[in-house]
């Protein structure tokens, strides 16, 4: 067998290659040439667009050197006469540069191991970092992660916006990219340093350095004091020490870690710098006028336009505001008025937040944030607060008017009532408590709380709470139930959203966007945003109008007299909040209020403190909100020309309504007396009582008279009868008696004698024919069916029994007792020997009031 291939002719073995193996080779070989120019054109074209983002960056740089060295062009605030009010960044006193051989290293190695670790590293782009950004941004399948290096930023700052697009990120390379060829790292750190922006319009480390810490030498800040300000630029408004000193304090945090992970700074060192609480120096105060109002402009530009605030304020752009100087200005100068606020204990003030709102197009007309707004920098008139009554137009009365089923002449019910099986039990703090009825008109202008509560149970709370998300207010799970009558909310609401509320009040039932920006121009003029109205219909025109009419009696005749207006219709609600802390005593409060409007202009006022506890709160009551409404009002309205709310052109006429029926009623039979005494609940101001009577006899019930009392002696009353009593309010004026109260029966048990029975001989009747008689001896005698007695009643009115005993079965027929109901002439009685006035149908209608001697009739 052969071991090999061999030749045909000599049997050696063949090294001639296998069939095919050739082609093989040079398959390979292609596919390698292949590549080679593949990867060549991939190295030409990275060079050539290496060489193009080169080429792009300094042409960029070159055409645009001298914005290295020139400032941005500041933004205006205008009124809407184009009256400038503030310049949002002046170079003079809002940036002081600093060469960098004067920033101290530890402040350049602060920011450089926050922003850009890798800084002296790259060559202006970190590819490492543009790597974990790419990473980042496809998880969030969006752009998150900026990834820009210190001189990216440079780059932007300087030639571009803040966009985060992929063109954006391309040129911004370029740029950074030739300013590494024009700059050193040093000279690049010291553009960046001087123009990052640090929050409250303070441009670079130095500017920021003095403002925040009152430290002019840089060498002089300490090192959590370096590490507070490399944590602002991330998010100015967010992380600077005075906006918001919490989140200042976490993010210095942030950076101390940072700082110790490069071993910049020890252990020790950080938690020491941690540990520091920031206090604001008395120097960082805006020059400003308006501050309130120019912070809250500024936020609402970066809102409606989507601008961050370093390019809103240094683009050169002109701001239109709705602002009324002359209000802001009286504002301004009330709120710097120490004797409008009540005086505090020790150094921590109380505060307060006023703002006003011309309801016709919801422009804001003025705001202040706070006593010292310059100093803390937290604007309270967006901050959430608990209403208290101001509450009730909104989540009560408004929205039971708008069902249509009420009125203000409707008849509400303040009784001491508990609700969710006795868990609820609002309280009044009306000198007189729990009155009964009670008009809606009434109850809101005493500030009464049960009505309120009362009248939300009845329309139910989710009525309550959808007509206040119509009116921008929308309101959680956890507010599901009747306390919200009274204001009290898981969250609260701020006084920004009380004036839009009330401004739909106002207005006719309009709900209008409050905003403080008309428009905003470009440095070439052209328009850039301007604000469009979405102005809805909330609720009928009749419901604003009643809501305005029954607040209008707040301020004439009820808790909000100090807020009047000279010259003006004033409507509006005051406010409280108890106090509610445990192991204090006091009838104070957390909160007080007053939400009102004229027809020109609403406006809220709040006062409290920012935190409450036994030795801060108010002591006073909401009259210094009301007060303080109306000093600025005045004072801001001077110029502006008179209006009138609006009236529907169709409004229901107020109708006659019956009393409510009486609750409460008792009935205790007195011994000592021989007297059933009865007592019941007010129904009100204004109202007398009828009381009814029947016995077990049979018959129904009969009127045994009528007192403005609330309470009534019943002493015709015979033993061994049950007696059952029912009462009605009524109301002369309208002529119209309420709904009869629950009846009470009470069933006498005394040593009288019992009613003779037929047949058996009755008692002699003693009837005087001399002497001293309080009839008029005139008198003439009485046909039968015709009762006398005398007409001079005493207070309380009850016969003696002895002048008042049981008729006689022969001489009267079989009526029940008080229930005469043949006509009578005269005062006295009718058949049933009954004691009180008997003119009309039933001769026993009096007031149980008259004395002398009881006649029975004789039958015919």
């Amino acid at each position: 067998m052969r071991s090999s291939e061999q030749t045909p002719k000599t049997g050696q073995p063949s090294n001639s290659p296998k069939k095919g193996s050739g082609k093989k080779k040079k398959k390979r070989g292609k596919v390698w040439l292949w590549m080679f120019f593949v990867a060549l054109l991939a190295v030409v074209c990275a060079v050539v667009g290496y060489l193009l983002i080169i080429l792009n960056g300094e042409r960029i740089l070159s055409k645009n050197i001298d914005k290295l060295n020139d400032m941005e062009q500041a933004s205006r605030i205008v009124d809407a006469s184009g009256n400038e009010l503030s310049k949002l960044y002046v170079s003079g006193g809002n940036r002081e540069y600093v060469m960098i051989k004067d920033i101290p290293k530890e402040v350049q190695q602060a920011f450089v191991a926050t922003e850009d670790k890798r800084f002296y590293e790259h060559s202006g782009v970190d590819l490492w970092g543009i790597g974990r950004a790419l990473v980042k941004d496809v998880i969030a399948r969006s752009a998150v992660e900026g990834a820009s290096t210190i001189t990216q930023q440079v780059a932007r700052n300087i030639f571009l916006n803040a966009d985060k697009t992929i063109f954006r990120k391309g040129t911004e390379a370029s740029i950074a990219l030739a300013l590494e060829n024009h700059k050193s790292k040093d000279e690049i750190l010291e553009l960046y340093l001087n123009r990052i922006y640090f929050g409250k319009g303070q441009w670079g480390i130095k500017t920021a350095a003095k403002y925040y810490f009152d430290v002019d030498n840089l060498e002089d800040l300490k090192l959590w004091q370096i590490a507070t300000l490399a944590g602002i630029p991330k998010g100015p408004n967010i992380y600077n020490p005075i906006n918001n000193p919490e989140k200042s304090m976490d993010r210095r945090g942030v950076i101390l870690s940072l700082m110790e992970d490069q071993g910049l700074i020890t252990e020790a060192e950080k938690q020491e710098a941690m540990a520091v609480e920031y206090k604001k120096p008395a120097s960082a105060k805006s020059n400003s006028e308006f501050t309130t109002y120019i912070d809250y402009v500024v936020q609402e530009a970066q809102d409606v336009t989507g601008w961050d605030e370093e390019k809103l304020l240094t683009g050169g752009y002109t701001i239109v505001t709705t602002i009324n100087t002359d209000a802001q200005k009286a504002m301004e100068k009330e709120f710097a008025n120490d004797a409008n606020f009540e005086k505090s204990e020790d150094e921590t003030q109380i505060q307060g937040a006023m703002v006003i709102m011309d309801q016709h197009d919801g422009s804001l007309v003025a705001m202040v944030g706070g006593r010292d707004y310059e100093q803390k920098g937290w604007n309270r008139v967006t901050k959430a607060r608990q209403p208290g009554s101001s509450f009730k137009p909104i989540v009560s009365y408004g929205p039971a008017i708008e069902s249509g089923d009420y009125f203000p002449w409707s008849i509400l019910r303040d009784d001491k009532i508990c609700y969710n099986n006795g868990k609820y039990c609002p309280t009044d703090s009306n000198s007189k408590k729990y009155i009964g009825a009670v008009s809606m008109a009434d109850a809101i202008r005493e500030s009464r709380n049960q009505p309120a509560v009362w009248l939300l149970n009845e329309i139910g709370v989710k009525t309550g709470v959808n007509f206040a998300g119509k009116l921008g207010i929308e309101l959680g799970s956890d507010d599901r139930n009747l306390a919200i009558a009274l204001g009290g909310l898981t969250n609260g609401v701020s006084p920004l959203q009380m004036v839009t509320a009330y401004g739909a009040f106002a207005n006719g039932g309009t709900l209008e966007t409050a905003h403080s920006i008309s428009k905003i121009t470009d440095s070439a003029g052209d328009t850039v945003y301007e604000f469009k109205s979405k102005a809805k219909q909330v609720m009928k025109e009749t419901t604003a109008y009643y809501v305005t009419d029954i607040m209008k009696g707040v301020v004439a005749g009820g808790t909000g007299t100090k807020a009047k207006v000279s010259g003006r219709t004033v409507a509006g609600k005051t406010g409280t909040t108890q106090l509610g802390l445990s192991g204090v005593k006091s009838s104070g409060n957390r909160d007080v209020w007053f939400v009102g409007y004229t027809p020109e202009w609403t406006a809220a006022v709040w006062m409290g403190y920012d935190k409450t506890d036994k030795d801060h709160y108010v002591k006073k009551s909401s009259g210094q909100a009301a007060a303080l409404f109306s000093k600025v009002m005045s004072a801001g309205l001077k110029n502006v020309k008179k209006q009138s709310f609006p009236t529907p052109s169709s409004l229901e006429e107020e109708k006659p309504t019956a009393p409510g029926a009486i609750t409460g009623l008792v009935g205790t039979y007195n011994t000592e007396d021989v007297a059933v005494e009865l007592n019941w609940t007010s129904a009100g101001d204004g109202y007398t009582y009828k009381v009814y009577r029947k016995d077990n006899s049979g018959a129904g019930f009969v009127n045994i008279g009528e007192t403005a009392e609330t309470s009534w002696i019943d002493n015709s009353i015979l033993p061994e009868v049950t007696y059952t009593y029912y009462v009605t309010a009524y109301d002369a004026e309208t002529k119209q008696e309420g709904e009869p109260s629950q009846s009470v029966s009470v069933t006498i048990t005394t040593d009288l004698e019992p009613t003779p029975s037929p047949g058996e001989e009755s008692p002699p009747i003693d009837v005087p024919s001399e002497g001293p008689s309080e009839q008029p001896s005139e008198s003439p005698s009485l046909p039968p069916g015709e009762g006398g007695g005398g007409n001079s009643g005493t207070p309380g009115g009850s016969n003696p029994p002895s002048e008042s005993p049981p008729p006689s079965p022969s001489s009267t027929p079989s009526v029940p007792a008080n229930g005469g109901e043949n006509p009578g002439t005269g005062n006295g009685n009718g058949n049933g020997g009954g004691n009180g006035n008997g003119n009309g149908t039933t001769a026993s209608t009096g007031d149980n009031s008259a004395k002398g001697v009881a006649i029975s009739a004789a039958t015919p």
